[in-house]
Order: C-alpha cells, then structure tokens, then sequence
C-alpha cells in the first residue's frame, strides 16, 4: 500500500524545519475517538472547542487534545481529565498541569499571557519525565494511526510518559512526534530513537537524528538552529535561541539571463536571514530558503501530488569569523556583528 509516509521516506524528504510552531501548547486529555478536526469533532464538547481555538488565536498557544495509548472506546462519561500547559522557548521552557471535572476551565486562561510564558504560578508544575506526544489521528491521515499507534504502544509497554495527540502536522513523516519541556519534534521514528531522546531531554539535551525542528520558532528558524547545532556538535537545549528572523526580499531576474540550474534559487524563492545566539556570546546569520526542488509527492495521504517544500540552509556565517561553505556556496568574511536586541 503506498501512503505519503512511504513515499516521503523513500525520496529522503529533508526533516529539518518542518514542526508545527507552537510557543506553548495547552493539552486537552479527551477519550474516545477524534474527527478529523478533534477540537470540534471528538467528545469535546464542540461549542469549547470553538471558543478554545478563537481564544488561542494569534496568542502562540496551539491546542490539541490528547489520550492514553490503548484502546479506545467510544464513551461519554470521564470523571477527570488531565490538562498539560507547556511552554518552549529556550530558557523558560516549563510544563503546568491540573486534573479537572469540566474542560471548560481552560476557557479562563489568559492565552496571551501563556504565549509569552508567563503562567503566573497557575495550576501545578510537572516534575515528571519528559513527555513523548505521538500523533496518531487516523481521521486526519492514516499514516498517523498506523503507524503512531503502534509506537505510542510500544513507548508506553517500555515506561516511557506517552501520549496520543490529535495533530502536529507533517502527516508524511510518520511517525512523527515531540517531547517536552522543549517542544523539539522528531519525524520517522522509532522506539530506540524517542528512548534516546527522552534521555536526553531528562539531561537538557537534545538529540539531532530525524529531528524537525523546536516549535517555539518558526520553520526558518527551526532549520538555522538545527544546521547551528549540526556545525558545532552542540546538544544542550538551552544553549542556542534564535535572535530575529528578517525577511529577504527577492532580487529581480534579469528578463535576458540564463535560466536557472534546477535546485538553486531563482531570486523569487522565499527567503529569510536568521539570527543564532549561543549562551557564551557567539552568535550566526543563517541564510535560508523555501526550495521546491524534489520529487512531486502528496502531503498526506489522498493529496494531489505537487513538489514538496523544504527549508533549505544556503549558508551559514559566524559573525565575528568567516562563513562556513554549505551547499556549493564559497566562504568569504563575515560582515560586522550584530548585537543581541
């Protein structure tokens, strides 16, 4: 059977830059089955839902429901529910919980508050393991439940502290998941990949392999710190944040130059320059680029087939040396620091 998962793993679809962003995640639990759109389409009462997804908007907290790995049967009457407010941004990275009768009382939070992470001593702080968050919403992709399922199981059966999660995007890399406190997501996993993982995070690390990318940041950003950590072999979660990301405008193309090689820019792609702070004061300007240059494949499954987009990291400058060759693109000196803001 050839699903979107298959397809992007065997054209080596790049991982990188691919999360969903997110800077805080409010996690709803919610048994029984979930629609396609879980926040209205589940057990969940839909008129919470609604007034969830309107009062998250624009704030930076993305909401998703979760559940226990496992069966699940299609009943209304849950006594308790757990509710988990993560935030992920470097340095502050936190996760609250509470159990409560009613999901109606997320409705008072103050989302902007949460989005820019202050949580204002609410509810209680976790102090448990890291949390594993595997999609396995089958009505949103079959490759979702087939094989995040299984894994979440697996995860679960091995002590891991996993959970099911409605959607986190990126249908076509499943297994596809993230951990918290630091919101890093992984793609195409397995379970030695996500133990590894977990390890790392009870130590305030990361690891590289299959990883998307930490939501707290945009995707252009997700991908400079990834090529940042890739450089110097830096897995400390908290060492790098990203400083700004600025917007390249395209050059106009000259109507008489030469088309372009397929791969390279065409001066119309999009494009930002990302700013990379390191906790001892070195700092890098990452070039990126939105490239769609691979095999037309679907981004889920039952999509039509068009040419998949990745980020693309053109170049890499630390800013008080030289710039690193990356991509065929020659080292010449850096240009003037710039200064944290």
């Amino acid at each position: 059977m050839s699903t979107c998962a298959t397809t992007s793993r065997e054209s080596a679809e790049p991982l990188a830059g691919t999360a969903a962003t997110a800077r805080t995640w409010l996690l709803i639990e919610q048994t029984g089955p979930w629609g396609a759109k879980a926040l209205t389409d589940s057990h969940l009462d839909p008129d919470v839902g609604r007034a969830l997804e309107a009062a998250a908007e624009g704030t930076g907290v993305r909401v998703a429901l979760i559940r226990r790995p496992g069966r699940h049967a299609d009943c209304h009457g849950v006594s308790r529910r757990r509710l988990f407010l993560a935030h992920t941004a470097p340095g502050r990275s936190w996760i609250r919980t509470i159990s409560v009768t009613d999901p109606r009382a997320a409705l008072g939070l103050n989302f902007s508050a949460l989005g820019a992470g202050e949580h204002d001593g609410l509810w209680e702080p976790y102090t448990g393991e890291p949390l594993v968050l595997v999609c396995t919403n089958g009505k949103r992709d079959r490759c979702c439940a087939l094989l995040g399922r299984p894994l979440a199981a697996e995860l679960v059966a091995g002590g891991t502290e996993a959970w099911e999660v409605t959607h986190i995007g990126g249908h076509r890399f499943s297994p596809t998941l993230f951990v918290l406190p630091y919101g890093y997501a992984y793609g195409r996993a397995a379970a030695p990949l996500v133990k590894d993982a977990v390890e790392a995070a009870r130590d305030g690390r990361i690891t590289r392999d299959h990883c998307r990318g930490r939501s707290a940041w945009d995707r252009p950003a997700q991908a400079a710190d990834l090529a940042v950590r890739a450089l110097i072999g830096e897995d400390r979660a908290d060492a790098l944040d990203v400083v700004r990301t600025d917007t390249v405008r395209p050059e106009p193309v000259a109507t008489d130059s030469l088309a372009p090689v397929s791969g390279t820019a065409t001066g119309t792609s999009p494009a930002w320059t990302v700013t990379v702070g390191h906790a001892d004061g070195r700092m890098w300007r990452v070039a990126v680029e939105e490239r769609a240059d691979g095999a037309p494949a679907p981004a889920s499954c039952g999509a039509p087939l068009g040419p998949p987009a990745r980020m693309a990291v053109v170049s890499l400058t630390e800013m008080s040396g030289v710039l690193t060759e990356m991509s065929g693109v020659p080292p010449v000196r850096a240009a003037t620091a710039m200064s944290r803001s």
